[in-house]
């Protein structure tokens, strides 16, 4: 057997290769900037509950904007909060937190796959999908929390059918299956290129 190579015992890297493996790190202003794009999120969330409650509670202003907010161009304004008003908020917020979600998939998922180890190995707050993080995985569960979101954007449209056109009630029908068709096309996909790379590595 031959033995494991050691740090020490490792090729030093040529100026070329490493200047092409440090610009690795040219990707991390763009994960700083995702995460402001997450306090963005957080904060209209904030917003639009405390908008909701506001509203519940009586105040006229937070009532105006919860029903400005949920009014689609062609459908009568509602003029008091209703069931159907309140769904559509809250289908909002839960929106936004799906792609909050999203947003910490491809901050920690690719900073880990694309950029550096975090190390968080043993860590209590790890996220069990980040132990067998890697481009294949991290591919398959953007595409599920996409299907997600428009799943809730789908919802939506469903709940004020009225106010749209067949045609654009059928356009994101199909735009929703397509997402659903791509994302098991890439599971399929990542499956063969799995089985083949474990029968690559099965001794004849």
């Amino acid at each position: 057997m031959s033995e494991p190579i050691l740090p020490t015992d490792r090729p030093k890297l040529t100026p070329l290769n490493n200047l092409i493996f440090m610009s690795r790190w040219l990707q991390l202003p763009l994960y700083l900037g995702l995460i402001l794009a997450q306090c963005v999120y957080v904060f209209h969330f904030w917003v639009e509950l405390k908008d909701l409650i506001g509203a519940v509670l009586g105040n006229a202003s937070s009532l105006q904007h919860i029903l400005d907010a949920v009014t689609v161009p062609g459908m009568k304004p509602a003029t008091k909060l209703n069931e159907a008003t309140i769904m559509l908020v809250v289908l909002g917020l839960i929106d936004v937190v799906m792609i909050s979600n999203l947003l910490i998939m491809v901050i920690v998922g690719g900073y880990e796959t694309f950029v550096s180890r975090m190390h968080l190995e043993g860590h209590p707050d790890q996220p069990e999908w980040l132990s067998h993080v890697n481009a294949s995985v991290l591919k398959t569960k953007l595409a599920m929390a996409i299907i997600g979101i428009s799943s809730i954007h789908l919802l939506k449209t469903f709940i004020n059918a009225n106010a749209y056109d067949t045609k654009v009630l059928v356009a994101q029908t199909v735009i929703h299956i397509v997402f659903l068709l791509s994302a098991l096309a890439i599971a399929y996909t990542d499956r063969i290129m799995i089985g083949t790379q474990n029968q690559s590595k099965t001794p004849h």
